[in-house]
């Protein structure tokens, strides 16, 4: 008699299920961040595949039975998080991007921050625009989106059933290219005013060369940069909802390429 009511096929299902919200988890933004203790991770990763393995579980047979089937089929759960990790921080490194040439032109580029995510040193204007960023981003709810993607990757890519294409890769570099334009559409207020306080200055230079533009320019461009840098927060916090918009098909065209199905 089984005193346990013991059902391998229920202890794989689980485990699946596990092993996909805990690589896809622990890739996302704002989850997966190295700031996060680890222990914290593993516990929302657990609270997490109790909440979805009721409604959204893969069958106990998918567990391949072979272990190098299981770690080939790791690397692709792996790679899924990867994936849609990428479509969120496209957006925030064209922020970052951003705040690194305004940092520039402001003359803050010894002023450096730790970023959360990545524990790198980066530009503090850049660290500032990514906080900024990050809180319209939780405040529009899109963390609850990051989850309706790991929620519909259950639909589309059972365990080992990632596809790696032609059409995949293009994707991935077409929202990559994204990064430079929206970059440079974030810092393009401050350039232009950091271009017009330097011709400025150079007219004053010569009108008047017993001036000591060096001492006087550096509190002008601080000054106006972050005037112009405050103009920014409204399209800034428009292009987040208008990203948060559109996230939905963008990983839904992602997991699709990425199950090998047609997309229109």
């Amino acid at each position: 008699m089984d005193i346990f009511n013991f059902n391998p096929a229920t202890v794989f299902s689980f485990l699946l299920t596990f092993m996909r919200v805990s690589l896809v988890v622990f890739l996302l933004p704002f989850f997966g961040g190295q700031s996060i203790p680890v222990t914290v991770k593993a516990a929302l990763c657990m609270a997490l595949t109790l909440a979805l393995w009721p409604q959204l579980s893969f069958p106990g047979q998918a567990m391949p039975a072979d272990i190098w089937a299981i770690m080939l089929m790791l690397v692709g759960e792996l790679v899924l998080g990867m994936l849609l990790g990428l479509v969120v921080q496209f957006m925030f490194a064209a922020i970052q991007m951003g705040g690194a040439i305004i940092g520039f032109q402001m003359g803050f580029t010894m002023v450096t921050a730790v970023d959360p995510m990545s524990g790198q040193q980066e530009p503090v204007t850049s660290h500032f625009l990514y906080m900024v960023s990050l809180m319209t981003f939780l405040t529009l709810d899109g963390h609850l989106y990051l989850l309706s993607g790991l929620a519909q990757s259950f639909q589309l890519i059972p365990p080992g059933g990632l596809i790696m294409s032609g059409r995949l890769g293009y994707r991935v570099v077409d929202l990559a290219g994204s990064i430079f334009v929206m970059g440079i559409k974030v810092a393009a207020p401050v350039m232009v005013a950091m271009l017009l306080i330097d011709v400025s200055l150079a007219l004053i230079s010569r009108v008047a060369p017993q001036m000591n533009l060096l001492s006087f320019g550096f509190p002008v461009k601080i000054g106006v940069g972050f005037l112009f840098l405050g103009f920014t927060f409204t399209y800034l916090s428009r292009y987040v909802g208008e990203f948060i918009a559109g996230i939905n098909t963008s990983m839904d065209v992602i997991l699709r390429m990425a199950a090998g199905l047609n997309v229109h």
